[in-house]
C-alpha cells in the first residue's frame, strides 16, 4: 500500500544578515539584539570576501556610481554572515535594519540597527536581503552547503523522518557494517552528510514548537 505524504506547510522563512567590516567589533552586541527580536541564528560564518566576490555578490548594483566604493568597503576586512529564521524573516529583518542610508535612518528610524551602527549611506553597518528570492540567492552564495528547500514541520516532519530519513540511515549504516570500508573516515563523512539533512528537517520542527521569542542562540559555525 502506497503511503501518500501530505503537502508540507511552510512556517519558517529565512534571510541573510551580514555584519559589515567596520562594525564587526560589535558582533556580540548585534547578535544579542537579533535574538531578542525573535530571530533564530541558523547558520553563522566569519569570512573575508575578495573584491571579485563582492562584485559577484552585489552584481545587481553593477554600473552604479557607488559600486567601486561598495566592493572596496565590503572587501576591506572580515564580515560575519548569518542565516536568520522566523516567520516573515525578510520583512522583519528589513524593518529592524531601517533605511539603507544611516544618516536618514537616524532621523526617521532612530532605533533601527543602521541608525545605531551605521556611519553614512555607504557604510551602513549591516546587510539584509530585499526579498525572499534574493535571500535564497544570497544564502547560497555565502553558505553553498545550505538546504533551502521547503521542509515539513510538526507531525509532518516526524512522518517524513520515519518514512524517508530513518530507513535511509538504517540502510546506509547496515551497508557500512557489512562492507567494513578500508577508509572509515570517508565512510563517516558520508553518514555525516545524511545526518545533516535530517538535522535540518528536525530544526524546522523545533523552531515552530518552541517559543520564537526565547533569546536562545541556535546556530552552527561554518568556516
Amino acid at each position: 500500500m502506497e503511503v501518500l505524504m501530505p503537502e508540507p506547510q511552510i512556517y519558517v522563512e529565512r534571510t541573510l544578515a551580514i555584519i559589515k567590516p567596520d562594525v564587526i567589533c560589535k558582533e556580540e552586541e548585534i547578535e544579542d539584539l537579533i535574538l531578542r527580536s525573535g530571530f533564530h541564528i541558523i547558520q553563522k560564518r566569519k569570512l573575508q570576501l575578495s573584491p571579485e566576490q563582492c562584485s559577484n555578490f552585489y552584481a545587481e548594483q553593477f554600473g552604479k556610481v557607488f559600486f567601486p566604493n561598495l566592493t572596496a568597503y565590503m572587501s576591506s576586512g572580515p564580515i560575519v554572515a548569518m542565516v536568520l529564521a522566523r516567520n516573515c524573516a525578510v520583512s522583519y529583518w528589513k524593518e529592524l535594519l531601517g533605511p539603507s542610508n544611516s544618516l536618514r535612518a537616524r532621523i526617521t528610524h532612530p532605533h533601527s540597527l543602521r541608525a545605531l551602527y551605521g556611519t553614512d549611506e555607504l557604510r551602513n553597518g549591516l546587510h539584509g536581503s530585499l526579498s525572499i528570492s534574493s535571500a535564497e540567492k544570497e544564502i547560497r552564495f555565502i553558505f553553498p552547503e545550505a538546504i533551502l528547500e521547503p521542509v515539513p514541520t510538526g507531525q509532518r516532519a516526524r512522518d517524513y523522518l520515519n518514512l524517508y530519513v530513518k530507513p535511509t540511515l538504517l540502510a546506509g549504516l547496515t551497508a557500512l557494517c557489512k562492507e567494513k570500508p578500508a577508509d572509515p573516515l570517508m565512510a563517516s563523512e558520508s553518514v555525516s552528510e545524511i545526518l545533516a539533512v535530517s538535522t535540518e528537517i528536525w530544526l524546522a520542527d523545533w523552531l515552530i514548537e518552541h517559543n520564537p521569542n526565547k533569546p536562545k542562540l541556535q546556530y552552527h559555525v561554518s568556516q
